[in-house]
């Protein structure tokens, strides 16, 4: 293939709206129209949102279509099992949580693809990229609760007991692995980083209803089936201090079968020089400040794609800036129960 395919690219983001959303990631520079969103799916290939190409010669294609042109190329040899399903292996969002989201939960992959088609299940983080004070996430449940307790509260419409809540503020990041229930609360933003999936059962919704009297569509006994009750009161993680290169401080975040996610702060002037190898893609997210990355300027908040077949690159800090870098580890079989818990 012709070196001049493999580049850093970006892509114009696909805006989901939904009764959660709101105006809020246009402090992060996105465009809303006057109903709000809730999502900003900046990179994704899924068949309810294919985010596109916005520069280079691969402009005004889908990124789906590009997974299916590329190929490992693009995804790398640790997701080859992507290829064979004609999945691209990550999707990348901006959330305004203007309003609480349901309380809901997501599948591992077995229980997906037995039940939701070509679906996988979910694996998720989140880094919180503003909250209002005292603003807070729901991640497991209360000591205590028992599944029969737990549906009780769901028909009796007053879960709120079993629910275990944590306070967040920006800059911290939650990991959610399958079967963690869970729920974003009003006034967070955050950015995501997750399995290319969008299965989600919903618990709970507040009891509210729409401008017509209707209440959304819960999903009640998948989630009983697939709700991880031994997740009791968890605490935010702790981030892992990774070596780096001199003025880069590195953190892993999150660390699982899918991916992984650091956080890079680095110093103005500082260089960040890597090689895709062929492995793996990856996935860098311009959480402050402002960057260069082979010629290619970027700045918060913002995201960029390397394909795994890029070879050599070199990212320049323009500024201080925080950066977010997601790769994909060595080789899932997306056909079994591979999670870390």
């Amino acid at each position: 293939m012709n070196e001049s395919i493999f580049y850093p690219l970006l892509f114009r983001p696909v805006l989901k709206s939904a009764i959660w959303g709101g105006h809020n990631l246009e402090k992060f520079g996105r465009s809303i129209p006057p109903e709000g969103v809730a999502e900003s799916w900046e990179i994704a290939a899924h068949p309810n949102g294919s985010s596109m190409v916005a520069n280079g010669a691969h402009t005004g294609k889908n990124l789906a279509e590009l997974t299916d042109e590329l190929g490992v190329a693009l995804i790398g040899s640790n997701a080859a099992w992507a290829v064979e399903r004609g999945k691209f292996p990550l999707l990348v969002k901006l959330l305004d949580a203007n309003r609480s989201l349901s309380v809901q939960v997501h599948p591992k992959d077995p229980y997906a693809l037995a039940h939701e088609g070509n679906e996988l299940g979910k694996t998720e983080m989140w880094v919180v990229l503003d909250a209002k004070p005292g603003a807070q996430i729901i991640l497991g449940v209360k000591h205590g609760t028992t599944p029969d307790q737990f549906r009780a509260g769901i028909e009796q419409g007053h879960l709120e007991p079993y629910l275990h809540y944590l306070d967040v503020k920006a800059g911290d990041h939650v990991c959610v692995p399958s079967g963690s229930l869970h729920a974003i609360l009003d006034g967070i933003v955050i950015a995501e980083i997750q399995q290319n999936s969008d299965t989600t059962y919903r618990v709970y919704d507040w009891n509210r209803v729409d401008s017509h009297g209707n209440a959304r569509e819960l999903h009640i006994d998948k989630a009983m089936d697939v709700i991880n009750f031994e997740q009791v009161e968890p605490s935010l993680p702790t981030a892992q201090i990774k070596q780096h290169q001199p003025g880069i401080q590195s953190t892993v975040l999150c660390e699982n079968e899918y991916f992984c996610t650091e956080r890079l702060q680095a110093a103005a002037g500082s260089r960040i020089t890597g090689s895709c190898d062929g492995s793996s893609l990856e996935i860098w997210g311009v959480i402050e400040g402002s960057i260069n990355i082979n010629s290619l300027d970027l700045s918060a908040v913002s995201f960029c794609l390397l394909p795994a077949a890029l070879g050599d690159y070199e990212l320049i800090a323009k500024t201080n800036a925080t950066l977010l870098r997601s790769t994909i580890p060595a080789t899932v079989d997306a056909n079994s129960s591979c999670c870390k818990d």
